[in-house]
């Protein structure tokens, strides 16, 4: 268990099939084990109300008569007391970014750009949205012990800025206000899942819900796991079925980026409007398979509720601590892997591995969209921040020979979206109108999978929230996510 568990919750998760059926308990009712072992919390620790309920039950097995099974049982349960204990002394301090600014760098010239761009280079700030094509600007996080520097670097060279959040530990701490457990038990109670789209969700209430639309809907919905991610967690996707045989599919994931929470929102919200509202959509959204996978990189989701609300990569190399560890996946696809706008060192942000597929995310997701390339006929990918819809390519300046085609149905997404939420996006190819970005999903999707219609979403806002986008703006966001999503569906069945 202390070797192959991740987390305290699998751990749990080892134990539980140890409870056998077993008669005769010391009350004399006949009964099994296995009610006497409640679902545990899947929280990552540390965690008080796990290690309260590891207490609460773990010596369960002294209730019954003696004998080898309970003597397990007993067993079983004392060693996740002291695993509770010992991970409780060995956590991660949850890091603070009070005093952390966010500054709009304004770029009038050349000369500026090249400055702004030494100036991310020398790790004094953290570029959150790249030094972009033909950029007036650029976002840049500056930590508390190093503002007056770069301040003073600005005013010396003649650049102006603004300051966009003046606190970033106060944003974050504003950002996501969680209902009380009752309300949360109620919602449950009422409704069978506690997902809500008023507030951002953690892993476990993702994947609940949905498995609780393939139990509520199983002609309709179906959930499978495609692969696990560097510490073990499920990649879940769900497929909601359009019941016709050769209907095309179109592939939507969310979460890459771990920080970026408005994009599983997103998604999920989608989810929720194909499923429990899918009548209210058309017959396009009705006709197409969907194959979603709402979080891409769950160690990277999960440690930035626990300990780091701004980290970007997966958990890979996760002991070696600090910004060392992890690989940006959406630098990680075999498709003109480790090129432009990626790194070959770990301690950057856009750390794209060792090697094309390197990480297991990547890979599992390679593997089920080409088990399925002949029906996919779009590919999308959502992300923050900005407000763009990119097509290839990202590696380069450079486009795919249908790139009017993509260009077309592009700009009519961004139409849909705008009557459907009021959100002004930018359409261009991504290196183009972004960034280079070799190592990209969407790239790799067009370029080695050969589907027809790839892109990648760059949701709200343009930068005063930036990634730490409040709660509020969640179903505002995801439901112009939605009406390009219907575009998309419209496009793929008039494909001959």
């Amino acid at each position: 268990v202390l070797v192959t568990c991740q987390d305290v919750g699998q751990c749990i998760k080892v134990c539980l099939p140890c409870a056998p059926h077993r008669a005769d308990n010391r009350f004399g009712e006949q009964r099994a084990l296995a009610p006497f072992c409640p679902a545990p919390p899947y929280l990552s620790p540390p965690n008080t109300h796990l290690f309260a309920w590891l207490l609460k039950h773990a010596f369960i097995g002294e209730s019954y008569e003696a004998g080898p099974v309970v003597a397990r049982m007993s067993r079983c349960w004392s060693l996740l007391v002291l695993l509770a204990v010992a991970v409780s002394g060995t956590r991660e301090d949850k890091i603070t970014y009070q005093g952390a600014q966010l500054l709009r760098i304004n770029i009038t010239s050349e000369e500026e750009q090249d400055i702004v761009r030494a100036l991310e280079d020398s790790d004094d700030v953290e570029a959150w949205n790249g030094l972009a094509a033909n950029s007036t600007s650029v976002d840049v996080l500056v930590l508390p012990e190093n503002k007056d520097k770069v301040k003073e670097s600005l005013v010396s060279s003649n650049l102006t800025y603004d300051v966009l959040i003046q606190d970033m530990e106060a944003a974050i701490q504003e950002e996501n206000p969680m209902p009380s457990d009752e309300e949360i038990a109620e919602l449950e109670g009422r409704k069978g899942h506690r997902m809500t789209w008023q507030s951002y969700h953690r892993m476990q209430d993702v994947h609940g819900y949905l498995d609780w639309l393939a139990q509520s809907y199983p002609k309709l919905c179906s959930v499978q796991t495609i692969g696990n991610s560097v510490e073990g967690r499920p990649l879940k996707v769900l497929k909601i079925s359009s019941d016709k045989a050769g209907s095309p599919a179109i592939w939507v994931d969310g979460g890459i980026h771990a920080r970026e929470w408005i994009s599983p929102a997103t998604v999920t919200y989608i989810i929720n409007e194909l499923t429990e509202n899918r009548h209210t959509h058309g017959d396009a959204v009705q006709n197409v398979d969907w194959y979603i996978l709402p979080i891409v990189n769950p160690d990277g989701y999960e440690y930035t509720h626990r300990t780091d609300r701004l980290w970007r990569k997966n958990r890979s190399n996760g002991n070696s601590g600090g910004r060392c560890a992890g690989v940006d996946l959406n630098r990680n696809f075999a498709y003109k892997w480790g090129g432009a706008g990626s790194s070959h060192q770990p301690c950057k942000e856009i750390y794209a591995g060792s090697s094309g597929f390197s990480e297991p995310e990547t890979s599992a997701v390679s593997n089920f969209v080409l088990s399925k390339k002949d029906q996919i006929k779009a590919y999308v990918t959502f992300h923050s921040y900005g407000q763009y819809i990119l097509y290839p390519w990202g590696y380069d300046r450079v486009v795919p020979p249908d790139y009017k085609d993509l260009d077309r149905v592009a700009r009519k997404a961004a139409q849909a979206m705008y009557k459907a939420g009021g959100s002004t996006y930018t359409v261009g190819s991504a290196a183009t109108t972004l960034y280079a970005a070799s190592g990209g999903s969407d790239d790799w999707a067009k370029g080695s999978a050969k589907i027809k219609y790839t892109y990648t979403i760059e949701l709200r806002d343009r930068g005063y929230h930036g990634f730490v986008l409040p709660s509020n703006y969640i179903v505002p966001t995801a439901s112009e996510g939605l009406a390009a999503i219907k575009v998309f569906a419209q496009e793929v069945q008039a494909l001959k």
